[in-house]
């Protein structure tokens, strides 16, 4: 079987992260259920301990920095050109920064399991 390059490995951490599986063999489920945002024991799998994982609040932090370097110009630029009352800029944006902060961080978190995985592998047996 001929290894794959660096730019396949990526790519395959990124699809692993976005469908939300196993870092190691891609295949398991790494939370509960679609709804729920809690880690597996470990891979139906291969069997993987997912208690090894040292996300952290790593992704909880990447998505506050991007998305509120993302959300703010924009509601800037909202005010801007419309000027709503306050009340609608809460919960617009509210809305708008709930739905994308719980739609992105089981993804992101699982691209994070992935890379770790990949560059530190030890950590995990």
């Amino acid at each position: 079987m001929k290894p794959l390059s660096n730019s396949a490995l990526d790519t395959s951490l990124i699809e692993r992260g976005l469908r939300c599986k196993c870092p190691k063999c891609g295949q398991g489920p790494l939370y509960d259920g679609l709804w729920s945002f809690t880690l597996k024991e470990r891979c139906s799998v291969c069997g993987l301990d997912y208690s090894k994982n040292d996300s952290a609040d790593g992704p909880a932090v990447i998505l506050i920095f991007v998305l509120g370097f993302l959300l703010v110009p924009l509601a800037l630029i909202f005010e801007s050109i419309f000027a709503p009352p306050l009340w609608v800029h809460g919960v617009l944006w509210g809305i708008l920064a709930l739905a994308l902060t719980l739609g992105t961080l089981k993804p992101l978190k699982a691209y994070i399991m992935a890379v770790q995985f990949k560059h530190r592998p030890g950590d995990w047996e």
